[in-house]
């Protein structure tokens, strides 16, 4: 089966070389980093309420065929283990190229699975059951989350130091806790 021809490069009206973004049909400015954890998948949502200029979910934009040809979100969710930056760095470099966005906020969540273990408790057990050695693949400090303000606080220092990071980005880091939805902000790293 060919699926080319669900590809943007390879429809007529697309021009590869002078793309600027996908922000007429999905406005995206925002992106959240949460945990994967589905105790606390209402984080996007708070986040969204938070900011107030935000949304999400969001509804599919159709064409006159029927066609979805955009979105309403502005939003955009990236979820993984412990909601830490390290994994999200990759997807902010293709969020500013494809939608040219504007914020990052991080969000760590109350009894997050992160704060059971300690990095090598992993890497050992890891070492001890499959027989691989994983300590060189992550970076320790992005493993866990042994103190919730100093993993936001890292976290929000790790983008602000990355080159998949523009200059001009707006960074937050929030703590949320999931029992009553409270987002409390811990740090920000806003360019004048």
């Amino acid at each position: 089966m060919d699926l080319s021809e669900y590809e943007f490069r390879s429809q007529p009206w697309f021009d590869q070389e002078n793309f600027q973004g996908f922000n007429e049909a999905i406005p995206m400015k925002t992106m959240v980093v949460h945990c994967f954890d589905p105790r606390a998948a209402d984080i996007p949502d708070a986040v969204a309420k938070h900011f107030g200029d935000e949304v999400f979910p969001g509804e599919n934009v159709l064409d006159e065929n029927g066609n979805r040809v955009g979105h309403t979100r502005t939003l955009f969710s990236l979820a993984n283990a412990g909601g830490r930056a390290v994994d999200a760095l990759q997807a902010v470099a293709t969020m500013d190229y494809l939608f040219r966005f504007t914020t990052v906020v991080v969000v760590h969540h109350s009894f997050c699975g992160a704060t059971a273990f300690r990095p090598d408790q992993l890497i050992n057990r890891y070492r001890d059951e499959h027989n691989v050695d994983i300590s060189d693949a992550f970076r320790r400090d992005a493993l866990t989350i042994p103190h919730f303000d100093e993993s936001i606080k890292y976290d929000l220092a790790l983008l602000r130091s990355h080159p998949a990071v523009p200059r001009s980005t707006k960074l937050f880091g929030f703590f949320y806790e999931m029992n009553t939805g409270e987002l409390i902000e811990i740090a920000r790293d806003v360019p004048a």
